[in-house]
């Protein structure tokens, strides 16, 4: 059995081992980042990278974002995990290894690094959920499970935005200082933890139409794609959108400044959305897209094929644009504005399916990750127009791990295991053991960082500054990287102490 030490310095090897391999960095002259697109796998780890990676090409690490010159690794911890591990948190005396110890959790996520002794019991025993980890990303501040860009506690004073207890925004920051448009996408309702944390405020991530209600009155941002349509047939479902709110979208309360688009019976989505974005360029006016399934809620879910040597997925349906479609539309309309854009776009079906056990719908919801970031990395590609590396910076990475999954067997390409259910929760519903599942929940593990473009050089940068002698990033640095990179920095609101390196 290997020990904790002997582990952490095999980690330690392969960590300085994937350093050395990163290419040079930029100068510190370098321009400001005018376009930052953040990309988000929710509730993805390095296992369902690989395992869709497997069933696409035969090989473990093909996937777009694999490509990417710049890859790192983060804690992703939140207040409700640290003060479970026994801390009383401290914004300006924070401990890091309270949050994520990687003496118990390893230096690199397993299979990078060895899985160490307990690690599973440590992994799952607390662990962020998605409205707390995206408020970190967002704001630069840590928070308890379920706020939504508002302050640990809950208070009704404080913070940096209203005296209110809310947390100012990246978006509403860079709108603000820069005059950047400012977007964002997601698979499942536009209302949910993820892309709220960006362009809302509330003290419980639950509170959808509230929630919606701010984004679309209030906030306003220039584009809105996401899930939680009402439904096309029968009983309305408007429990992720007011019905107030869909009525005027619906309405035309906004049609002086606003194109709004949504899931319609025997439309095709992706086309409806691309013309809608089409319009909404041309006329200078902001994208509101609405899609999700026929009573509301996520996007249908892309249907993987058993097909050994000739990998397939098809779509479940074409009344709603995929993710990469989805993310396009976005881009189209937001790189109008010459002063810059800020965009996120989310993936969140993945961390549904692993939240269910599902191997078959975490494979194509991941691959669905991938077909997004191979677009934005041909949209940045492009000719003809003045978006670049030299301008833009792009980051993909997890708000946190789900299902603490483990592949028993590579399976080749086009290959997938039998499946019993597609809701296994720790059921035996893959007789043949080429996976395994330990949790049908979050897990503390370390999640990847994937990234191209301006403002590399800053991720880099922070590594270890948390964690000394490793390469973790904390994720309320990505916040900072993605500020300084825009010209904007913003002094830490955060104040680890000193740790021991391992």
């Amino acid at each position: 059995m290997m020990t904790r030490r002997s582990a952490l310095n095999l980690a330690a090897i392969a960590a300085t081992t994937l350093l050395a391999a990163l290419p040079a960095q930029a100068a510190d002259t370098a321009p400001v980042a005018r376009h930052v697109i953040l990309l988000i796998g929710d509730g993805m780890n390095i296992e369902h990278e690989i395992a869709a990676s497997q069933y696409l090409s035969g090989k473990p690490f093909s996937l777009s974002f694999h490509q990417l010159p710049y890859q790192g690794v983060q804690a992703t911890w939140d207040v409700t995990t640290y003060e479970r591990h026994g801390g009383r948190y401290d914004p300006q005396a924070i401990v890091p290894t309270l949050g994520y110890d990687p003496a118990k959790g390893g230096l690199l996520p397993y299979p990078l690094g060895p899985e160490l002794d307990g690690a599973r019991a440590y992994h799952l025993g607390a662990a962020t959920d998605s409205a707390s980890s995206a408020t970190t990303w967002a704001t630069g501040y840590k928070t308890d499970d379920g706020n939504i860009s508002w302050l640990s506690g809950d208070p009704d004073r404080g913070g940096n935005r209203r005296d209110d207890g809310s947390l100012k925004t990246i978006a509403e920051r860079l709108r603000e200082a820069r005059g950047f448009a400012i977007g964002v996408v997601s698979t499942v309702p536009f209302t949910h933890a993820t892309p709220a944390a960006f362009v809302a405020h509330d003290k419980s991530r639950k509170h959808y139409t509230a929630i919606g209600s701010e984004i679309l009155q209030r906030t306003r941002p220039d584009v809105v794609i996401g899930g939680g349509h009402p439904g096309t047939s029968g009983r309305p479902d408007f429990g992720f959108i007011a019905e107030t709110d869909y009525a005027d979208l619906k309405g035309g309360r906004y049609a002086a400044d606003t194109v709004f688009v949504e899931r319609q019976a025997g439309t095709d989505g992706a086309q409806a959305l691309q013309a809608a974005a089409r319009r909404a360029a041309a006329e200078g006016k902001k994208l509101v897209g609405l899609y999700g399934k026929k009573q509301g809620g996520l996007f249908d879910w892309p249907e993987p094929q058993h097909r050994p040597g000739a990998p397939r997925i098809e779509r479940a349906t074409t009344e709603n644009p995929s993710y990469a479609e989805a993310t396009l539309a976005a881009l189209q309309v937001l790189a109008r504005n010459p002063r810059g854009f800020f965009l996120m776009a989310e993936q969140g079906d993945i961390d549904w399916a692993n939240h269910n056990n599902d191997y078959r719908h975490m494979v194509s919801t991941v691959a669905s990750l991938h077909d997004g970031v191979k677009a934005v990395v041909d949209f940045v590609d492009r000719p003809g127009d003045d978006i670049s590396w030299d301008n833009t910076l792009l980051i993909i990475t997890a708000d946190h791990s789900n299902s603490y999954m483990r592949i028993g067997k590579a399976l080749g390409a086009g290959e997938l295991p039998e499946q019993r259910s597609d809701d296994c929760n720790l059921t035996r519903c893959y007789p043949g053991g080429e996976v395994s599942y330990g949790s049908g929940g979050h897990s503390n593990e370390l999640t990847r960082i994937y990234a191209r473009g301006q403002g590399t050089e800053l991720l880099k940068a922070q590594e270890g500054s948390w964690y000394p002698g490793t390469r973790i990033v904390d994720n309320t640095q990505l916040f900072h990287v993605m500020m300084q990179a825009a010209g904007v920095p913003v002094e830490p609101a955060l104040k680890p102490v000193p740790v021991a390196a391992p």
